[in-house]
């Protein structure tokens, strides 16, 4: 789908009638497309994309070079237009988090974006640099100045979001013992998916933000030569912190999942020593008057005890006395 944004007094606002495929050849969107300051291509069709190209004289990846190897992670600029790729993160409300390629395209003043899935941030932006409140925009650099603060923003509410989390997991698992005896280790498995998901949506976090920074950092690299992008250095540097920032906030969440992982492992552990140990004390209680029934139950001719008229009480008494003897004995080493 093309979908078309022009500035009416520096405000975006979106071109009627940009149309499809079949209809882009005509004179009149030939024109909108000229005077777009955004041109947002989700999932284009091949017309489209020719569409484009040719008008603006750009290249537009296509599908399989945005998420193949050779241009998914290359930041170029050649014919005075910028190709720059970034990773980013979708779906981290859900179960399956995952990350997305948008190829940001800078053609003079007009930012072009190829996405290949549904970007919420971007349908939060429009929605908000639409209204009449709205801050002004110069070109399609000051757009994309705006469309990733939003994305960075977003990216903060969903490290706030992790964080506390986390903070209820770690107290699920050094709470008491006692509440939540039964079914410990069915928690604990639970607890390791938890946070076996929560580390992979971090490691997801993690690489937009790289994305994002070698674009922010090319950007304002050459931005001497190239007088929007000088006058945008500050915007640069300021998300350039905010990246910095968000980055050190996803290093410290993942080593508190290290922790975590470290400790609830930690705590199976003892759990299933502790099983062990029950059986262990089971097999010491239980193995002296084992031998004694062993010794009793041979079927040997002469044997003085089976003549006794007590030999029966005296066995099971011996039995008796030969498991609380070592149980005893053990509980006051204070190995039980």
């Amino acid at each position: 789908m093309l979908t078309l944004y022009r500035l009416d007094n520096g405000r975006l606002s979106l071109c009627e009638n940009e149309g499809s495929g079949s209809e882009a050849p005509a004179p009149l969107n030939a024109g909108q497309l000229a005077r777009a300051a955004w041109i947002d291509l989700h999932e284009p069709t091949d017309e489209e994309e020719v569409f484009v190209e040719k008008q603006l004289g750009v290249n537009i990846p296509t599908r399989q070079q945005i998420f193949g190897l050779e241009m998914a992670n290359r930041i170029v600029e050649e014919d005075n237009a910028i190709y720059a790729p970034a990773a980013i993160l979708i779906g981290s409300s859900t179960d399956t988090p995952s990350l997305t390629t948008v190829f940001f395209i800078f053609k003079g003043g007009t930012l072009i974006t190829v996405r290949h899935s549904p970007v919420r941030a971007f349908d939060v932006f429009v929605q908000g640099a639409c209204r009449p409140s709205a801050p002004k925009y110069a070109d399609g650099f000051d757009i994309y100045v705006g469309l990733i603060e939003l994305i960075i923003d977003r990216l903060a509410e969903v490290l706030g979001q992790a964080g506390s989390a986390l903070d209820i997991m770690t107290q699920n698992i050094f709470e008491e013992e006692k509440r939540f005896r039964r079914g410990e280790i069915k928690d604990f498995r639970r607890v390791l998916r938890r946070l076996g998901a929560r580390g992979d949506m971090l490691s997801k976090a993690r690489e937009s933000l790289l994305s994002l920074s070698r674009i922010n950092t090319f950007l304002g690299s050459g931005a001497g030569s190239h007088p929007r992008r000088k006058a945008l250095k500050g915007h640069f540097e300021s998300i350039s912190s905010d990246i910095h920032a968000l980055t050190d906030h996803v290093n410290y969440l993942s080593s508190r999942i290290s922790l975590l992982l470290d400790a609830t492992v930690g705590l199976i552990n003892l759990e299933q020593n502790g099983i062990i140990k029950i059986f262990s004390v089971a097999s010491v209680v239980f193995l002296p008057p084992t031998l004694i029934a062993s010794i009793y139950g041979m079927n040997f001719e002469h044997m003085p005890e089976l003549g006794w008229p007590l030999g029966y009480p005296f066995a099971v008494g011996l039995m008796i006395l030969s498991a609380v003897l070592p149980y005893v004995f053990f509980k006051r080493k204070g190995w039980l």
